[in-house]
């Protein structure tokens, strides 16, 4: 028996055109199939359209959500779906009856293939043949060439992270970027089995505004593609990207690339991100003279701190990577990335609350860790009420912020300038605990 194709149809306010595309749909040849059609939250007719066309064809299944954009829409269908292979087609377009069973063809007698498309015709406000280059995973590094009408197996759909849900142009280009980062080859069927309507105002057109944000998401997504075929990330003049990427250099320490994906947790001044138990902290562009400074003569702030952490073993969270991108020698660029810290509190937490557990007993704890601190040499100047962490009980501290410290051969003096909002009894526990290692040292 032959594989089961599932056949995602996202919908959003194409009530006059949705009963078009199922009906090409529904005359392939091929057999078996499940038709899945997502809602995307419709203001028009077009949940109710679909519905009426579902009840006299048992392969399609209406389903609604929300909206929440294409991407999101393909990728709760393609969740819910049973087949083997998925193929893609917007709710106004249509395929000719052979596409599905030659594409099929194609992908079970050839295993290394991952992905197959087919020549298209547009229609509507435009007519004639859309001409697209001959496919190269190079070229896919700087431009789409392929529809989201294009059939991959639902295996390789699973390996990747989906459509991308935070862009809403071109995002067929990302999932196809997801794909053959997998490995693999592309196959374009010779005959037009593609039907591809032009609106005017359509989305095809709209997408062009949304430039600068697919570019950002493309290289926050597949920064290990582009550095493979431009050699860097991909720049808003597109074609220019392998030769601006000529004049680029990255150095990296620690495996860095999985953790750049995380939930942004701070985005003030610097970024935060926080993924499977990492932090990473991407600082802010330098200025060009700070750049200068930073990319030839010192260090960055991403690899003081990093440095400065394998120094200071069990005082800080764990260092994982950093890394720095320079153009021309300029510093453009830095992350460092350190493991989540266990200490889930702030000193910020200790001035606010005067009620807070253990008060005293923390405040004393944190004046003997930033004695211990001295007798190391260390002296932070921004020892500030953000940047010291402690645990429930004051049994564990850390310090963050790491790259303006000063390492010394004797430090002396309170550093508790940055700490007085704790108040003039806070800062006695603080000189307390601070003295009472002092006094046996």
């Amino acid at each position: 028996m032959k594989p089961l194709v599932s056949v995602i149809v996202p919908l959003y306010n194409a009530s006059q055109y949705i009963c078009e595309a199922l009906e090409s749909i529904i005359a392939s040849t091929y057999r078996p199939i499940e038709v899945i059609v997502m809602d995307d939250g419709s203001r028009d007719e077009s949940l109710a359209v679909a519905q009426a066309f579902a009840k006299n064809h048992p392969e399609v299944t209406v389903m609604h959500q929300p909206n929440a954009g294409a991407s999101a829409a393909r990728n709760r269908a393609i969740r819910s779906s049973h087949g083997a292979y998925i193929l893609p087609v917007d709710a106004d377009n249509k395929i000719h009856p052979l596409y599905i069973e030659e594409a099929e063809a194609v992908l079970e007698s050839r295993p290394e293939v991952r992905v197959v498309s087919c020549r298209a015709e547009f229609f509507g406000a435009r007519t004639g043949e859309w001409i697209t280059p001959p496919f190269s995973k190079e070229l896919l590094a700087r431009k789409n060439m392929i529809d989201t009408c294009a059939m991959y197996r639902r295996e390789d759909f699973d390996r990747t992270l989906g459509y991308n849900e935070h862009c809403a142009a071109r995002e067929d280009w990302d999932i196809w970027l997801s794909l053959f980062e997998l490995g693999g080859e592309f196959v374009r069927l010779p005959e037009i089995r593609l039907y591809y309507r032009v609106r005017e105002g359509s989305k095809r057109i709209q997408d062009r505004e949304l430039k600068h944000k697919l570019i950002k998401e493309i290289n926050r997504r597949h920064p290990a593609y582009m550095e493979k075929y431009l050699g860097g990330p991909l720049h808003y003049h597109r074609s220019w990207s392998k030769f601006l990427n000529f004049f680029r250099s990255v150095k990296q320490v620690g495996d860095f690339n999985r953790w750049e994906e995380g939930e942004v947790i701070d985005a003030r001044r610097n970024i935060l991100r926080l993924t499977e138990g990492v932090v990473v902290k991407q600082f802010a562009t330098p200025s060009l003279w700070r750049g200068i400074w930073y990319g030839m003569f010192g260090k960055s702030k991403a690899r003081r701190s990093y440095e400065y952490a394998l120094r200071m073993e069990g005082l800080t969270p764990a260092p994982v990577a950093y890394r720095e991108v320079r153009v021309c020698g300029v510093l453009r660029e830095s992350w460092y990335a350190c493991r989540q810290s266990e200490c889930r509190h702030t000193f910020i937490e200790l001035i606010e609350n005067p009620s807070f557990p253990k008060r005293k007993q923390i405040l004393r704890a944190i004046g003997r860790f930033t004695a211990q601190l001295h007798q190391r040499g260390i002296w932070h100047p921004d020892y500030s009420q953000g940047n010291i962490l402690f645990n429930d009980d004051g049994s564990h501290i850390e310090v963050i912020d790491l790259n303006r410290i000063r390492w010394r051969k004797n430090v002396h003096g309170y550093p508790f300038k940055r700490l007085e909002r704790i108040g003039e009894a806070g800062l006695q526990y603080l000189k307390e605990g601070y003295e009472q290692v002092q006094r046996y040292h």
